[in-house]
């Protein structure tokens, strides 16, 4: 379930820790499997669970605390908007309505051409730049309708490659 490479990438971090102290890495092991698999089911993380030698519970509470872990499959690029005060005083509330017209989805769903999640955050820490977003992996302040039009107009799409499986080869 884990590559070959997010083994050695989890190794890596493991290393940064003491012996013994694997379990250290488990936020980082869970970000390095969500890479690879999109979000985190639950068999994802009992191999990771399996891989640091540690009970699943323990990345289960790990895995299920933090927002930045999806526990079901997201849109090819997610859009974490923070709607805590700051924010919300210099204006989600009107970057959630556009989005929402926009994408045609609401917090915790995906457009149906997967192509957006759109999820709700509580606080980005970027409180001098609200209203803020995370889009992927980039924080996004002083946000506009228009500025976010183009942020999202110049992400890519679509995901790798496509193969094309012909089902009945006649």
């Amino acid at each position: 379930m884990l590559s070959a490479q997010a083994q050695d990438e989890i190794r890596s971090e493991i290393e940064k820790y003491p012996k013994g102290h694997a379990r250290a890495a488990v936020m980082a092991a869970l970000r390095i499997a969500q890479n690879e698999h999109g979000w985190v089911s639950r068999d994802v993380m009992e191999h990771v669970a399996d891989f640091l030698e540690i009970e699943p519970i323990k990345v289960a509470e790990v895995a299920t605390f933090y927002t930045m872990y999806d526990l079901k499959p997201v849109g090819r690029h997610k859009i974490s908007l923070c709607t805590n005060i700051s924010c919300a005083l210099r204006g989600s509330e009107g970057i959630e309505k556009h989005l929402r017209e926009k994408l045609k989805i609401g917090f915790g769903e995906t457009t149906k051409d997967q192509r957006f999640t759109l999820q709700e955050v509580e606080c980005l820490a970027a409180c001098g730049g609200a209203p803020a977003a995370l889009i992927d992996t980039e924080y996004h302040e002083n946000l506009t309708p228009r500025k976010i039009n183009e942020i999202l107009d110049a992400l890519p799409w679509p995901r790798g490659k496509f193969e094309f499986v012909c089902l009945n080869p006649a």
